[in-house]
């Protein structure tokens, strides 16, 4: 049994493995003020070539959302979001539990315009409303779509002539980085955005996102609010050899590119087979549209999503890769698509 279900089955890359297995006896300190933590930071500030930005280690995606989203907000305030968006479908209501409401828009594609962000203003005028005070945005989408640099650009200008905090949430930032159409690099990100997390979780990491603060009127007291949240691991060191790891040379970027490489593959087969996407293939997720027969087929050796039931005789599902698929895996999956090419 092959799967394609998520890129966080496995555990960690052996080179961050091997990194925490050496560093296991030494004595640190906690809370994320150890030197493992501080070398971490170093190695992506290089990186975005920026010394100005705060950054901090928090444990997972969602609790990083919440975090962010609750402490830069004030109570009336809100946060408008795609509709296929995370912190709109796959987090429990955790945003709107905190008490801010996610304004959502209709997107076809995952992403957000600025055109949907200023119908969004638009309609909230008044005290009668929740203000809105944030762009939330992913760069992968939920939709596995990436943001080019003057998609972003736009919807930074949009966000500075209406004083919005834009908060770009990058789970699958690698991937975005490193596929082919991209056009992005983390000095622009950093550039263009007011807050921004890189994903390790779901690229080689066990766990852990590291979120960077570039908007100088967000950084005070952030600490206090990341403990008040429950985000401040007393281990905080662990996830700071993780980053240290995966950013004191080029792994980071090299295993994101083997996920996008393994997606390639098999979005080229599933072409050359005929069958369409849900939405264009571009990073380490795909949602072929195949036939529910086929499906049927593909259970007895392959994991994979239903993404969304398109009628009675066909479904799009979602397959993804991660920085540990291997090609063997990929070559399974191809074959069975041609195999069974017309059989359905």
């Amino acid at each position: 049994m092959y799967s394609f279900l998520n890129d966080y089955s496995e555990g960690a890359h052996p080179r961050v493995l091997d990194f925490l297995m050496k560093s296991n006896f030494e004595q640190n300190i906690g809370y994320g003020e150890d030197i493992h933590s501080d070398r971490a930071r170093a190695y992506i500030k290089k990186q975005l070539k920026r010394e100005d930005v705060d950054i901090h280690f928090i444990s997972g995606g969602t609790q990083t959302n919440l975090l962010v989203i609750s402490s830069f907000l004030r109570p009336h305030q809100c946060v408008i979001a795609a509709d296929s968006s995370h912190i709109n479908v796959h987090e429990t209501g955790a945003i709107e539990a905190t008490g801010h409401k996610v304004v959502v828009m209709p997107s076809q594609d995952g992403k957000l315009s600025p055109s949907e962000i200023q119908e969004a203003l638009n309609y909230h005028q008044d005290e009668h409303m929740v203000k809105p005070k944030m762009v939330y945005i992913s760069n992968t989408t939920e939709l596995g779509t990436i943001y080019r640099k003057e998609e972003l650009r736009k919807i930074h200008q949009l966000c500075k002539e209406n004083d919005l905090f834009l908060f770009l949430d990058g789970a699958r930032l690698g991937s975005a980085l490193t596929c082919k159409e991209n056009d992005l690099s983390l000095t622009d990100i950093a550039q263009l955005c007011d807050v921004f997390y890189i994903g390790g979780t779901k690229n080689g990491a066990l766990l852990g996102e590291a979120l960077v603060i570039c908007r100088e009127e967000l950084k005070e007291d952030f600490r206090y609010l990341i403990k008040q949240r429950g985000a401040m691991l007393a281990k905080g060191f662990v996830m700071g050899m993780q980053f240290e790891a995966l950013f004191q040379d080029h792994l980071y970027f090299e295993i994101a590119s083997h996920a996008n490489q393994m997606a390639e593959k098999i979005a080229k087969t599933l072409d050359e087979c005929g069958y369409e996407f849900l939405v264009p293939p571009c990073s380490n997720q795909l949602f072929p549209i195949l036939p529910k027969k086929l499906l049927e087929k593909m259970e007895a050796k392959f994991k994979f999503m239903i993404q969304k039931e398109m009628d009675d005789e066909k479904s799009a599902i979602r397959l993804v890769t991660s920085w540990a698929t291997k090609e063997e895996a990929v070559e399974e999956l191809c074959n069975f698509f041609r195999e069974n090419k017309g059989k359905e």
